[in-house]
């Protein structure tokens, strides 16, 4: 897939005037009626702002589909490979449920972003006419919020099981396609000078990446291959983004220097 990010030169946390701001500049300079204008790098940057410029299309870009995907009879996995015997295998999997008349359950389950990190087991309480049995499913890796799957024969009776998956909100991960994005407060001597970043991965691991002197605030610092991996080993990074903190106690020589050097 075309990054978008990367034609318009900013990242994936860039507000709507820093892409309008980008757009502008570029198109600028890649303006088929200027001597160094070229029409394919031009056409790519109409295409991108077209794309982030809109806030519904690009909350769409940032929020690809899922490998899961609700359809007509509940979950099924999306691939471009094989495409005839996907089909047969969906008609004659639509067919044998005609045939059972077997209704499905449906509802709802809510996880926490950890669970979409992980994935795996988990237990899962059903009502039925003869009461509430415990049954146990598998949490696809990468899931997105609002996605279903269908799991054949576990509701009660023997039909199948279709659960909408809803994940809670994260007080220090924000979510955009399998990238996390986290906050970091530093202060302005380290921003200053450099130092070392520790960040706690959403899995419970530590990660440590290094500020160089002279980081800007809102500066966005990125660990790739360590965000959200989904069912094809597809993996996103993890964002931070820098915040300066001014210290309460600075040092009145500190204070003076400072002035000093203003003049």
């Amino acid at each position: 897939m075309t990054d978008h990010y990367a034609t318009l030169g900013v990242t994936k946390l860039a507000t709507h005037d820093e892409i309008r701001t980008a757009y502008r500049k570029m198109a600028s300079v890649h303006h088929p009626d200027k001597e160094s204008g070229n029409k394919e790098k031009f056409q790519a940057i109409q295409a991108a702002y077209g794309i982030l410029g809109n806030t519904e299309k690009r909350t769409q870009y940032d929020n690809p589909p899922s490998p899961f995907s609700r359809g007509p009879h509940g979950f099924q996995f999306n691939s471009s490979s094989d495409g005839v015997n996907d089909i047969f295998n969906q008609m004659f999997r639509q067919s044998r449920q005609q045939q059972q008349h077997t209704p499905f359950v449906r509802m709802s389950l809510w996880i926490q972003l950890h669970d979409v990190a992980t994935g795996g087991k988990r237990p899962v309480a059903i009502g039925g006419n003869t009461g509430t049995s415990t049954i146990e499913i598998d949490i696809p890796m990468g899931i997105n919020d609002g996605d279903s799957v269908q799991y054949q024969g576990l509701a009660p009776g023997g039909g199948d099981l279709v659960i909408q998956f809803r994940i809670h909100p994260n007080a220090t991960w924000q979510r955009s396609g399998l990238d996390l994005i986290t906050e970091h407060n530093a202060s302005i001597w380290d921003m200053i000078l450099g130092s070392d970043i520790s960040v706690k991965t959403i899995t419970g691991g530590e990660l440590t990446t290094t500020m160089q002197p002279n980081t800007q605030p809102r500066t966005v610092l990125r660990l790739r291959q360590h965000g959200l991996k989904d069912s094809h080993g597809r993996q996103g990074d993890i964002l931070i983004r820098v915040s300066p903190v001014i210290p309460q106690d600075i040092a009145p020589e500190i204070i003076a220097a400072i002035k000093l050097h203003r003049k």
